[in-house]
């Protein structure tokens, strides 16, 4: 399927088995993949075989899935790779550096001092007054609740 970004979908080749890959999950919905310039050895992709091109676009039950999935690959990949720590990175939207416009986890095993930073908090931000904090809460908060919202979600137990 065509993106907005981009005509063509190397994710979309893989799935449908047009391009090279190092398989290492599959299922009805989602696979898992090495990916091939990972931070560290183990670097895995975890995609829906249905191209959506970001986090936004994903249908919640397929997204928890997804996540099922990583969590469920991240202690193998950390205990294969001998590494000792576990990102799980999602890039959505440019602005985020996601170039690759099918929706994917990355699941990353780490080591100290392996040059990969995702610096949070981050060095640029500083911390705004707490009633700014409040405010944005309670817009949150608002809008979960609003029922004319364009797609409903749980609500959370700690908003209730």
């Amino acid at each position: 399927m065509a993106t907005p970004h981009h005509a063509h979908c190397i994710f979309c080749d893989i799935i449908r088995g047009a391009a090279e890959v190092s398989m290492c999950y599959e299922d009805a919905t989602a696979l898992a993949f090495m990916d091939i310039q990972p931070v560290n050895p183990g670097h895995v992709l975890v995609v829906p075989r249905q191209h959506y091109e970001s986090f936004l676009d994903l249908p919640r039950e397929l997204g928890m899935h997804l996540f099922e999935v990583a969590m469920q690959l991240a202690p193998i990949v950390r205990r294969v790779s001998g590494l000792e720590g576990m990102n799980l990175v999602v890039s959505s939207g440019a602005a985020a550096g996601q170039d690759v416009y099918h929706f994917h986890v990355h699941v990353i095993p780490r080591q100290t001092d392996d040059g990969f930073d995702v610096p949070l908090p981050f060095p640029g931000s500083r911390m705004p007054d707490r009633t700014q904090l409040d405010a944005t809460a309670a817009r949150i908060i608002a809008s979960l609740r609003d029922p004319m919202r364009p797609t409903p979600a749980k609500t959370l137990s700690a908003v209730k």
